[in-house]
């Protein structure tokens, strides 16, 4: 666990000085969020926050090969890892160069399916489902790869969707890399197998290039992901899940749910990114019904509408934090315990989700912002004087640029 702590820390502190670097390459490559009518934010913010945390998960990589413990593992588990970074490399650079000159949506989608399919030709995906009575199901390539392909590429649109309001992507990702580490070094402790692998090394990796990232993305924000993180956080947590099912003979046996560990390797990164996931979704059926692309942008994402009940900025980032702790920690737990005080703790921590979503803007109303008898709140809309919509509350206005 300490040297799973400190490729953590090793990540964190990393991507925490590069996002300097990376804020001075975005200002002189002209990667800026300009003020579009559907952002939330009110001034220009450099883009290429992903280039920081590159450089974060590398360097956690690179100290944990000299480990005394990591260093002795398994030889496939840092093969493994490098094939999952050299894969998010390559869709870092498609969404940096798509932050410097906006590509169209196909070729952003050609980049993300030439990473995945890296994965894929590297072995880095689906192997095998487990059944619940010890038996397995192996998948033919054919099965393994498309359904890699989906996964992968899924999760990253997912993560891209959700970056909307400083912080609430990498929050996201960090919660759901936590939890999944979790997940990995608790399971191989109850079977009694190796603690070094693969989805533990870059999880812990993940949630410390996130943690690293949040305080200059953290509302005021003074550097956005871009295309360039969200894509990266995306390949690199669904990927940590992929390795999974080709590190074990059989998958970690647990006290948790057995048909919930049959089916762990798909659900566990659709459960621990469900809030984007869930905003992806019902944004295709929007645009869908409208008759407009599934790509076209809109200003109706789950953040906006939190905006519109009366959250803060800050707060609803928060919210959508604690929905995604909710939804990722109860996967995990329910993994591996069936314990009642597992859904008795779910249980709890959905009704305080709940009710600081949907009770809190009643009971805490806003103040006033002193606009005469507009009477708008805290965070409405108003027009500026370029015509871009301009969010009025405490302290500076700003929040991710590119939100489809």
């Amino acid at each position: 666990m300490r040297e799973y702590l400190l490729v953590f820390l090793v990540a964190l502190s990393v991507t925490y000085l590069l996002t300097v670097v990376a804020r001075e390459i975005a200002l002189r490559t002209g990667a800026v969020a300009q003020v579009r009518d559907r952002d939330v934010h009110a001034e220009p913010i450099p883009y290429l926050g992903g280039l920081a945390m590159l450089g974060g998960l590398c360097a956690a990589y690179l100290v944990a090969q000299r480990l005394p413990f990591l260093s002795r593992s398994d030889p496939v588990v840092f093969d493994d890892a490098g094939v999952v970074l050299l894969a998010g490399a390559l869709v870092c650079a498609v969404g940096v160069i798509d932050d410097i000159f906006e590509l169209d949506a196909l070729t952003k989608l050609g980049g993300q399916v030439l990473a995945a399919g890296l994965l894929v030709a590297l072995g880095v995906r689906f192997w095998f489902f487990p059944g619940a009575d010890g038996t397995q199901f192996v998948l033919d390539d054919a099965q393994g790869s498309v359904l890699t392909l989906v996964v992968v590429i899924g999760t990253m649109n997912a993560v891209n969707f959700v970056d909307g309001l400083d912080g609430l992507a990498a929050g996201v990702v960090g919660i759901g890399a936590a939890a999944f580490f979790l997940y990995c070094y608790s399971a191989s402790a109850q079977s009694n197998l190796t603690l070094a692998t693969t989805g533990a090394l870059l999880s812990a990796a993940l949630a410390g290039s996130c943690a690293g990232f949040l305080p200059h993305n953290f509302h005021p924000a003074r550097l956005f992901m871009g295309d360039s993180g969200s894509m990266l956080l995306g390949l690199v947590l669904s990927a940590s899940a992929l390795t999974l099912t080709g590190q074990f003979v059989g998958m970690p046996a647990t006290g948790g749910n057995s048909l919930f560990v049959t089916v762990l390797p798909v659900l566990l990164p659709i459960s621990l990114l469900m809030v984007p996931i869930v905003d992806l979704v019902l944004a295709v059926v929007r645009r869908t019904r409208a008759g407009r692309s599934p790509m076209s942008a809109d200003k109706q994402h789950l953040h906006h509408r939190l905006l519109e009940i009366g959250h803060s900025q800050r707060r609803a980032v928060l919210i959508m934090w604690m929905w995604a702790f909710t939804i990722a920690t109860g996967a995990v737990g329910v993994s591996l315990s069936t314990s009642p005080l597992v859904w008795g703790g779910l249980a709890a921590m959905l009704v305080l989700t709940v009710a600081m979503t949907f009770v809190l803007p009643k009971v805490h109303r806003p103040r006033k912002t002193g606009l005469g008898d507009t009477g708008l709140p805290e965070n409405a809309a108003v027009e500026g004087r370029e015509g871009a919509p301009e969010v009025l509350e405490e302290g500076p206005v700003s929040g991710p640029g590119r939100t489809l």
